[in-house]
C-alpha cells in the first residue's frame, strides 16, 4: 500500500493546493468521508464545509468549500470546489458573503417554485451548511 497520494483542489479562481498527503477529509453530501491511498473509486458531490489535506509528515491544510465534486481514484483525490477560502485566510466577511449567496439562492428558489419540496429543501440545507461553518472555525 502507498504512503501518499497526489491532491489537487481547484476552484474557478485559481488552483489552491497540489501535494502528496497521506488523507483527505472531505464534506461530502452523503456524508463526510476520509480518503486514504489506495481507497476505492469514488466520485461525489461537495456540501459546504471543512475540507482537511494531511500531508504525510502530519502537518494538515484546511479549506472551506461550499460545493463542487470530488473524484477519488485511490492514487489521487481532485476536488473542483464552487467556491474556497483557505481556513488561514477566512474573515468574518467571508462568511457572511457565503451565507448572504445561500440566503440569496433560498429566496430565488422559492420564489420561482412557489415552494416546491426537492430545490427549496436543498436550498435550506444549502443555507443551513453555511451557516453551521461558524462553528467549525469560530468567527
Amino acid at each position: 500500500m502507498a504512503d501518499t497520494m497526489q491532491f489537487d483542489l481547484v476552484s474557478p479562481e485559481r488552483s489552491l493546493a497540489s501535494m502528496q498527503v497521506s488523507a483527505v477529509q472531505i464534506p461530502g453530501s452523503d456524508g463526510d468521508i476520509t480518503a486514504m491511498p489506495d481507497h476505492a473509486p469514488v466520485i461525489m458531490t461537495l456540501r459546504p464545509g471543512i475540507l482537511r489535506a494531511e500531508a504525510s509528515g502530519g502537518e494538515a491544510s484546511e479549506y472551506v468549500v461550499t460545493g463542487g465534486f470530488a473524484e477519488i481514484t485511490g492514487a489521487a483525490v481532485s476536488v473542483l470546489a464552487e467556491k474556497v477560502v483557505p481556513v488561514s485566510e477566512m474573515t468574518r466577511a467571508h462568511l457572511d458573503e457565503m451565507i448572504e449567496s445561500a440566503r440569496s439562492a433560498h429566496a430565488d428558489l422559492h420564489a420561482a417554485h412557489g415552494g416546491q419540496h426537492s430545490l427549496v429543501d436543498d436550498a435550506v440545507k444549502l443555507l443551513a451548511d453555511m451557516e453551521a461553518l461558524n462553528t467549525h472555525i469560530d468567527l
